[in-house]
Order: C-alpha cells, then structure tokens, then sequence
C-alpha cells in the first residue's frame, strides 16, 4: 500500500434487505481474526447513534460488514457477520455509545448438523464436499481448499453430528486446517498459506517498529492493512526481527526446546491478526502472529517446561 494516509471506514448494520449506514460517525473497532476453528469474532462501539437507530439495530438487526483503509483504494472488508449482542450506555452527560459484538460463522459453529450417507469407495474430498453443500443453507460457501489425499473409504458410513465435528475429523485425518473466514470455508494443509499476492512489511509499507520472535510466532505490527488476513503469506526483513537468544546453560532435553523459526527468505504465513482502529483516535493497526512457511502452528512454540 504506497499511499497509508487519509482513512476511510465504512460501517453496514442491519438486515440483507435493510442495512443502516454509520460511517460518518465516532467508531472504534477490534475485529480479531485467527485460523482456529472457532468464530472470529468483532468489537465496535458507535457513538451517538439517533433514538430511532438505535432501537432498530438492537430489535431488527442481523447482520454487519465492517471496512476500513484509506482514500487512494477506498474502504475494504475486513469483518462480516452476525450480529450476537447489542447494548447501549451513557458514557458522558453528552455522549451515547451503541456496543455491537459480532462473530463470524457463529450460526454454522452453533446449530450446524449434518446427517449424510457416505458411499464406500469415497474420498476426503467426497466427504468435505458433501458437508460445503450442506453449510450454504447457513450462508457459508466453499473457499480455497488444498489437495487432499486420494485415501478411499473401504465401506459406507453416515456422517452424523455437528458439522464442525465432522470438519475437525477430516482435518485431523488428512493433517490440515479448517476455518471460517468471513462467508468463506477454507481448508489448507497445517503448513501452507493461501496462494496469491505477498505482501511486503518494512518501513515504506507501514511497518510499525521491530517484529519479535515469541512462542507463539513472529509478531508484528504495522498501519492499518485491510489485506492482511488469516494464511495470507507477509515478507519480513529478517534483519528486522529481534530474536530470542537461549540460555545454553539451562538443560533441556531437545525436544522441550521448539522456538518458532526464522524463515530464511523472510515469507511466513499470518496465524493471527487483530486490526483496531478509532476515526477520531490515533488507533489504526494491525497486529499479525505469523509462521515461517512449512512450520506447522503447533509445532511453533516453546514447551511449558521450558523457563530458559
């Protein structure tokens, strides 16, 4: 992004056949996106919203869409989802806030079921493919999904319970990792990221400091990039990250000892990233965890044991 300055947000709540525009209020955002297979989830306050507004967000609403960035390419999606709770407060004899909480894939986790008929003979993909066709009466569609092995059932079985259950048993089974992201459902191996543009993090690109190396992974944090999202790839001056440097002292057997790895060329694969942002703030970041391409998130952090 060449031109960071100038921000724009854009802020839809409602309905699909009704929804409300807020943008040219006071809004504060944390919209927190991750490749767990759990709902992302989205904070906002609004300020000094009208009677009338307020009172059909809190009775009628359903939906929101969340996006922000700057003049040069215009606002651009960073959360969209359902609306989980609306509450409302006086912050100052002057001043109202309307607090929405939202959750992406949120119905899907909750009240998804499946019951299908597996044919013997069929395949992981078989399988996925028939529990993507149930989900789209929830509005979730099938996003990227990497190759699966072509391993065959043996027999017939029937596929019951929570779709999440039956995701987690294909993923676990075929060692990749599923995620809602947005209206999308995504499935990759545990060590590659969505194929597509990489985008650079440096100084000129909004780079905000010095990444870290940490147990969880590299952190970083920049201006405010809509295009950072969960298993896009980022490009790290690895002259940038200050690494842990360990006590050679302190025994631990190898195994113990885990660090995420600095990745040679400098891509790694975004885990994590929480943008936040305040319109009338100095608040307008990313924050991102990421993996060097090829480590698995689970195998990327420092053992319990180890205190070094």
């Amino acid at each position: 992004m060449s031109q960071q300055y100038m921000r724009v947000i854009q802020l839809l709540v409602g309905t699909e056949s009704k929804m409300i525009d807020l943008s040219n209020l006071h809004i504060r955002f944390l919209a927190k996106l991750w490749t767990k297979q759990t709902p992302a989830n989205c904070q906002i306050r609004v300020w000094n919203v009208s009677d009338n507004t307020r009172s059909y967000i809190e009775k009628e609403s359903t939906r929101f869409t969340l996006a922000a960035g700057y003049k040069a390419e215009g606002p651009q999606t960073i959360f969209e989802g359902t609306v989980v709770q609306v509450r409302h407060g006086r912050e100052s004899p002057v001043d109202t806030y309307l607090d929405i909480t939202g959750a992406s894939g949120d119905e899907f986790n909750n009240w998804a079921i499946v019951s299908l008929p597996v044919a013997a003979g069929s395949t992981f993909k078989d399988r996925y493919d028939a529990i993507t066709r149930e989900l789209q009466k929830y509005g979730i569609t099938p996003g990227h999904t990497d190759t699966l092995p072509d391993e065959k059932l043996p027999r017939g079985k029937t596929m019951f319970g929570m779709a999440r259950d039956q995701l987690r048993d294909i993923a676990a089974a075929t060692d990749t990792e599923w995620s809602v992201q947005g209206s999308e459902l995504l499935l990759l191996s545990t060590e590659n990221p969505l194929p597509g543009v990489v985008i650079e993090l440096n100084s000129a690109t909004g780079l905000v400091g010095f990444p870290e190396q940490t147990e969880l992974g590299i952190q970083a944090k920049c201006l405010l990039n809509p295009k950072i999202k969960p298993y896009v790839q980022v490009k790290i001056n690895n002259q940038d990250v200050q690494q842990v440097q360990l006590n050679l002292n302190y025994r631990v057997s190898p195994d113990q000892v885990i660090l995420p790895s600095i990745a040679d060329d400098g891509l790694y694969r975004v885990l994590s990233v929480e943008h936040s942002g305040d319109t009338r703030g100095t608040e307008w970041y990313s924050d991102l965890i990421c993996m060097a391409l090829g480590q698995a998130a689970s195998r990327g952090l420092v053992a319990r044991g180890y205190a070094g």
